[in-house]
């Protein structure tokens, strides 16, 4: 069992995408980053592209990325839409066909607390989105990932409202925008956990985060209302929750787990506030740590096998 405990790592809730890379070398490497136009994952490609990594971004809108990302340099973007497996199979084939070989895969892209709906052959689209995509694209390119090289996946805190619902993981007997949002964080977890276990003899090492709380499109689908009843803001739209980072603080623990060379020989593990983070159980305050149903192995693995049921694919055996 991975042990989920702080490395002292020098850095903090505060800390920054500039922080985390100072003094890494890191010119010359290749990223790939789901949804690295907008919010969180702008500012990944962003930092990691100034620090001369060359960035390919999967953009669901390909228009609205390159006007986002048309100021800066060692950028390729291409299209990929999450919740259309075919697009996803269509962006590996790309890969595969140019011969990318990728140091980090950041699986960045996501939805939060959508409306109902339904994708592919009935596929609750959270679910879909957050962790089906991603796990599909990881498989189909898991060959054009360095020796060496990182997995990481943006989960969340959220996580601590469900873990995987085995008995109607789609919500077909009703529909909770939240609860489809926490499996899918949990699933999130759960997926780089047995990646990292299938990828470390390859030395193909996979993490998982929490980002903290802050304000990007992700929450597009909240009204003021919902935000100002979390404590997130006032009814006017105002901020009024200290706790919310700024998007180049949310985005360094993203950059850190893939980046940092004090994570070499580890993995498997969920991050928060750029170190590792301790068990929820360690913690007095809500919603802080990993919580245990997303670090089990074996419901890691009844996960990928039930994904590569679902999907049909998978890179590796089942066991």
């Amino acid at each position: 069992m991975r042990i989920q405990q702080p490395i002292n790592s020098g850095f903090s809730a505060s800390s920054t995408t500039s922080d985390v890379l100072n003094n890494i070398d890191i010119n010359g490497k290749i990223a790939l980053i789901t949804g690295g136009y907008s919010g969180l994952g702008y500012e990944a490609t962003k930092a990691l592209a100034e620090a001369g990594v060359h960035v390919v971004v999967g953009a669901r809108n390909i228009e609205s990325a390159s006007n986002e990302l048309r100021k800066l340099n060692n950028i390729t973007l291409l299209p990929l839409d999450l919740a259309d497996i075919r697009s996803v199979r269509m962006l590996a084939a790309y890969i595969h066909a140019n011969k990318y070989h990728f140091d980090y895969v950041i699986c960045n892209a996501g939805v939060m607390a959508s409306p109902e709906k339904r994708v592919g052959p009935g596929w609750e689209s959270q679910f879909a989105i957050n962790h089906i995509g991603h796990y599909v694209l990881v498989n189909l390119i898991w060959n054009n990932i360095r020796s060496g090289g990182r997995v990481v996946c943006v989960s969340s805190a959220g996580h601590h409202n469900s873990p995987i619902r085995w008995d109607d993981i789609q919500f077909i007997r009703g529909y909770d925008k939240w609860a489809a949002y926490a499996q899918s964080k949990t699933a999130n977890i759960l997926f780089a956990l047995q990646l990292d276990n299938y990828g470390k003899n390859r030395g193909i090492r996979a993490f998982s985060l929490h980002p903290g709380k802050i304000f990007t499109p992700l929450q597009r689908h909240l009204s003021y209302e919902e935000m100002a009843k979390e404590g997130w803001m006032d009814i006017n739209g105002t901020p009024i929750d200290p706790t919310f980072k700024s998007p180049a603080q949310g985005a360094a623990t993203e950059v850190w787990a893939a980046t940092s060379p004090a994570l070499n020989g580890l993995g498997g593990l969920y991050c928060e506030d750029c170190d590792i983070a301790r068990p929820a159980s360690d913690y007095t305050e809500p919603f802080t740590g990993v919580c245990e149903y997303a670090i089990d192995p074996s419901e890691a693995l009844k996960l990928w096998n039930f994904t590569a049921n679902l999907t049909g694919v998978s890179a590796f055996a089942a066991k």
